[in-house]
This record gives C-alpha cells, sequence and structure tokens, in this order.
C-alpha cells in the first residue's frame, strides 16, 4: 500500500475524486430546466372556445402522438366544479392519439372545463386546459394549474435524479472501459475502484429514486404518494417502469459479477500483489451490460417517439454508450495520470495510446449518431435558430468542437509519450503479449518501439548513455506526462459541459414537435367561427339587405350554419325562404345543399359536413316576397 502525507497529492485523491463527481452533478443540475414531451394537442371536439345549442354526450380530444392514460387523465368540470365525467377516458375507436370520455346526461347551460394530464410517448407528462360552454357562456368556479407538469416537488425532484443517472452511467460506463480495454491493473488503484463504485452507486440510487417517484411524476401527485404499493404496481406494468425495472436488475447483476468473478477478486487486495487478467468473455460482458443499460433509455425517452423509431433506438444507445466511453474514460485517465499503480508503477505509455485510440472512435460514434438524431428531432435549418431545442443543439455543437480542439492536444501528447523510450517498470508492468492482445480489442497496434529499434528494459539506459546537455528521456516523459495530465482534465471538464447539455437535450421538446404545436396553437387560436356578410337587393328602390351565415367552426368536418337576414336600416327582416349551397370549384365538390330551416327569427342547420379545406363558394337565394327572389354570391375559407 502507498502511505502518504497529509497535503501531499496522495492524500489529496479522494478529494479529487469527489471534486470530479460533484461537478458532473452541479453542472448538470444547474442546467435543469422543465422537461417538454413530443407530444401537443392537435384538437378537441367540442372544440376550445365553442358555444354548443345542446349538450355534448363526450369530448374527445386529439394530439400529435400515442398517449397514456394516468389516474384521472381527463376531467370535464360544470360551472359549480363538479366532475361531469362518471368514467375514466379510453381511447376513441382505438386509435392510440386520442382521448374521450362519455358526459353525464342532462347537462345545465354554462361554461364547462375541460383539465387533461397525459404522458406522451417518450414518457414525459403534458397537461392543459379548455372550456366550451353548453346555450351561453357562464362565470365558472374552476381554478386550473396552469405552470409546468414538472414545477411541482415531485417533479424537481425527478428530473435531478435523471440527471443524477446520467451522470451515474458514464462514471460506471467510462472506468469499466478503461480498465477492462486499456489498463486492467487500474482495477487496482483505490480511486480509480472508488469511482467505478460512485457511478455504479449513483445509478442504482437514481434508478431506485425513479422508479418511487414515477406514478407521482405522472399524476401530479404529493412527494408521499411516492410510498404507494398500489401505484408502484401500476407504474412497474407501464413502459418508463419496466425500462426502470430492467436496469436495477442489470445493475444488481453487474455487481455480483464484480464481486464474484475469479478475474475481479485481485483488484479487491489493498496490496496489489497480483494483477488481474480479464478474459476476452468478461469485456464482451461488459459491452452488452453498457449496451443494456443504455436501451433502459432509448426505448422510454425520446426515441421511442417520432419518425424511424426502429432505427432512432439502437442509434440513441450508442450515442450513450459513446458517451460514456469518453467521458467517464476521460475522468479515470485523469485520476490515472494522478495516481501510481502496483508497485508504484505510472500508468503505461501503450495505455494512454489505446485510450486515445478508443475516446477517438467513441467521438467519431457520438458524432454520426448525433447527425442523425439531430436531423431527426430538428428537421429543418430554420428550427435551429427559432426553437429552444435548436439553439441548445447548436450550443452543444460548438462545446463539441471546442472539445475535439482540446482533445487534439492530448492526442499530440500522447504520440510523443508512445515514441518515448520507456522506463524499464513500465516495460515490466505491461508485456508485449498482453498489450498486443488489448490492443486487437480496439484495433490497435501493440506498443510502439523506441526509437532505434529497442524496446526493451534497456531502452532508457541506452537513451542516457548518449550524452548531452538536454534533459533526460525520464523528464522528458515526465514533461509529457504532465502536459497530457492538463489537456485530458480539460478535456474531462468541457465533456462534462457536453453531458449537462446533452441531458438538458433529452428533457426539451424537439424541434419537430415543437412545430407541431405551433402549428395546433394556430389552430386554436383562428376563429372558433367564419362569419360572412352578404348584400343583397330587396326588390324596392334604394333598398338593400345583407345576409350574415356563420359557420362554426369554420372547418373540415361537422359545421353549425346560421343565417340572419338584415333589413337597409340594420334591423332584422323576415323573409318567406332561404337557401344556401356550397361549392368547392377547384375540386369540382358541390353544389352542397345546406338545408337551412326557420327558426323563427333565424336559419340554421347544426349537421352541414364540408369534406376538404380550401376556398368554397356561397349561393345565397333569398325569397322576398311571393314571386320576387335574388340569388347572390360570397366565399368562406375552411381550414
Amino acid at each position: 500500500m502507498h502511505t502518504a502525507s497529509p497535503g501531499s497529492p496522495l492524500a489529496r485523491k479522494p478529494l479529487t475524486v469527489l471534486v470530479l463527481v460533484a461537478s458532473v452533478l452541479v453542472l448538470l443540475f444547474g442546467g435543469a430546466g422543465p422537461a417538454l414531451a413530443h407530444t401537443a394537442l392537435s384538437g378537441s371536439d367540442p372544440a376550445d372556445g365553442s358555444v354548443l345549442e345542446t349538450p355534448p354526450r363526450q369530448v374527445t380530444l386529439t394530439f400529435t402522438e400515442s398517449v397514456s392514460f394516468p389516474d384521472h387523465a381527463l376531467r370535464v368540470l360544470s360551472p359549480a366544479n363538479e366532475r361531469v365525467n362518471p368514467r375514466p377516458a379510453q381511447h376513441a375507436d382505438g386509435k392510440e392519439n386520442t382521448a374521450r370520455v362519455e358526459l353525464s346526461d342532462a347537462l345545465p347551460q354554462g361554461t364547462y372545463t375541460v383539465a387533461w394530464r397525459m404522458i406522451s410517448a417518450d414518457g414525459h407528462p403534458i397537461s392543459g386546459a379548455f372550456t366550451f360552454s353548453i346555450g351561453k357562456p357562464s362565470g365558472t368556479a374552476v381554478t386550473v394549474a396552469t405552470g409546468s407538469p414538472d414545477d411541482t416537488a415531485v417533479g424537481r425532484l425527478y428530473g435531478f435524479f435523471r440527471y443524477v443517472a446520467y451522470s451515474g452511467l458514464a462514471l460506471l460506463v467510462g472506468a469499466a472501459a478503461f480498465i477492462l480495454v486499456c489498463w486492467p491493473a487500474a482495477a487496482v488503484l483505490r480511486p480509480v475502484r472508488r469511482l467505478l463504485v460512485v457511478g455504479w452507486a449513483a445509478l442504482a440510487v437514481a434508478t431506485v429514486a425513479l422508479l418511487l417517484l414515477r406514478g407521482a411524476y405522472e399524476t401530479a401527485g404529493p412527494l408521499t404518494s411516492a410510498f404507494d404499493l398500489s401505484q408502484l404496481g401500476r407504474t412497474a406494468t407501464k413502459k418508463p417502469g419496466v425500462a426502470l425495472t430492467a436496469r436495477l436488475v442489470l445493475l444488481l447483476a453487474a455487481a455480483a459479477v464484480l464481486w464474484w468473478h475469479p478475474a475481479v477478486r485481485p483488484a479487491r487486495e489493498d496490496d496489489g500483489a497480483q494483477l488481474p487478467d480479464f478474459g476476452v468473455r468478461l469485456r464482451l460482458a461488459g459491452a452488452v451490460f453498457a449496451l443494456g443499460l443504455a436501451f433502459t433509455w432509448a426505448t422510454a425517452e425520446h426515441a421511442s417517439a417520432g419518425p424511424q423509431v426502429p432505427l432512432a433506438v439502437p442509434v440513441a444507445a450508442l450515442h450513450l454508450v459513446s458517451m460514456g466511453v469518453w467521458l467517464g474514460g476521460l475522468i479515470t485517465l485523469v485520476i490515472a495520470l494522478r495516481d501510481r499503480g502496483p508497485g508504484g508503477r505510472a500508468v503505461p505509455a501503450a495505455a494512454v495510446g489505446l485510450f486515445s485510440t478508443l475516446a477517438f472512435r467513441a467521438v467519431a460514434v457520438l458524432v454520426g449518431t448525433g447527425v442523425y438524431q439531430s436531423w431527426r428531432q430538428v428537421g429543418s435549418w430554420e428550427a435551429l435558430v427559432t426553437t429552444t431545442y435548436g439553439k441548445t443543439l447548436v450550443v452543444k455543437v460548438a462545446a463539441v468542437v471546442l472539445v475535439l480542439y482540446v482533445a487534439s492536444y492530448s492526442r499530440r501528447w500522447t504520440a510523443r509519450l508512445l515514441h518515448e523510450p520507456a522506463p524499464a517498470e513500465e516495460v515490466q508492468e505491461a508485456p508485449v503479449t498482453e498489450a498486443v492482445r488489448v490492443a486487437q480489442l480496439v484495433g490497435a497496434s501493440g506498443p510502439p518501439e523506441a526509437p532505434g529499434g529497442s524496446s526493451g528494459p534497456d531502452a532508457p539506459a541506452e537513451a542516457e548513455a548518449g550524452g548531452g546537455t538536454g534533459p533526460s528521456p525520464v523528464e522528458e516523459r515526465e514533461r509529457y506526462r504532465r502536459s497530457l495530465r492538463r489537456t485530458v482534465a480539460a478535456e474531462a471538464v468541457l465533456g462534462v459541459v457536453v453531458l449537462a447539455i446533452t441531458t438538458l437535450l433529452t428533457g426539451t421538446q424537439p424541434s419537430r414537435a415543437a412545430a407541431a404545436e405551433s402549428a395546433s396553437v394556430a389552430v386554436g387560436q383562428e376563429p372558433q367561427a367564419k362569419v360572412v356578410t352578404i348584400p343583397f337587393d330587396m326588390g324596392t328602390a334604394n333598398h338593400r339587405g345583407q345576409v350574415q351565415i356563420t359557420l362554426a367552426p369554420g372547418r373540415v368536418g361537422e359545421n353549425t350554419v346560421e343565417a340572419v337576414v338584415f333589413s337597409g336600416d340594420g334591423g332584422f327582416a323576415t323573409v318567406p325562404e332561404l337557401r344556401l349551397t356550397l361549392t368547392q370549384r377547384d375540386l369540382g365538390i358541390g353544389p352542397l345543399d345546406a338545408k337551412l330551416k326557420n327558426q323563427k327569427g333565424y336559419w340554421a342547420t347544426y349537421d352541414l359536413r364540408l369534406p376538404m379545406p380550401g376556398e368554397w363558394t356561397l349561393d345565397v337565394t333569398v325569397r322576398t316576397t311571393e314571386i320576387d327572389q335574388v340569388t347572390v354570391h360570397g366565399t368562406v375559407r375552411i381550414t
């Protein structure tokens, strides 16, 4: 075992580990924002703000993507704040992007409030409310929360543990990859083992917390409901709960392997007398384990909704694994460069070279999968500067470019270190056969030969024997190590920033969904009725009347039509007959007879169905007397 005096670098290593881990959590939590889901409300029946002549039998909501229902997902409240839908919501006609509730009979006049909270396909809750009236609008005693679904104690706590889980994944996967692929002897370093345990523990604790909080998060329940066993049982049967449970099982299985596997057992010895020897099977099992963990995210978040899901899910999993290998491996390398291996040996140059190759390939996979995910989630160049997701993505790209710039210096110092003659203890610690076997796993060559073709233990001595007034090869090598430590530390810090931005993106509404929601809002902000006024000749000199025609909602589908006739002085006029037909000339549809009926003061129909959008021509025939009539024309745009 190594001993160190207080204040020495060795004594400060536990603090270094804690600072690096804390920096991940602080940056992630500092960038936390409310999660925004893929799905948006695209329509409702009755429409928002509509006034109905008769009570509807049901309320139907339509969303841009599939939704699921937590408890009390859809409530219809009377003006007196009484619930008027006796049964829970169901999908309308089997369509997974709809929600429908049946209403009670004999609803009184007044304004009704529809409040809803759904779970989108990517696992995020969405909520909202709107009103409609029966007969005429009225006051209402209903108060509906208008804040973000995540703007609650449970929502903020759930978001925090999501970020803890991401940081734990990076530390666990990165440390394991560094040990299994680059330098197995690092497993006997206490700070590296501590980093591995911290990553596993952070991910395990966060997973348990997310599983407990999931039910309360979906239903906007109080924090105490996290311990409701019946709610926990319902959570475990849904997609996010299944993914969290699978993640927990994988973590427990990995802990059992790490504890009982004979190759790992020597790494738990304090004296480091026996170095671990990891076989190919254990390395392959580690790769499968990392991919399995990543799939528990990919199958339950953004990749599981939207276009090309069968391709997006494995791409998202590769993106996460590559992020963990690169960032977690960087943090592990920083710690290993500050420590000494078994017997006081430094990290061998071959191990640094292997990690350089591994990190380069991980970053290449990150960039490739990131480009695909960006195209899938953004959808257009304009969205990069007009949506929150696009702007955040631009910041991430800039951070990645900066990381790659710093990484180029790390690779430069690594190359110099590899071409310097290795001290005897490094060569003895990492035999050529083992280095070549490890190098084959990542496609790199074995340890490079020293200048002059010498790669044996005597190479440093031969270099020193050459004479000269410059620094010795050992001093040059130490200078390269110090420079490498600085650039790798800077790369790790920037990598943490990239991870923070990546985690923030997973909780931000993608640009495609934002565009769909904006379109839905634009539809909702359109007038809930189209009004057309057409003048006509009343048959007497200098007397011109008007026909005012109102179509509600003025969109494709079923519409209500009301027509009122005004005399020349602006007063109401009665006529013996009023006919209305509609024609879509561009598509050759019509004329469609509205079949208006006299309602004693105005003419109306409540079931006119318009099949297509566009500009429709209104042909209105007004009979002013028993023998006189006039036909006039107007247009209306149906959306």
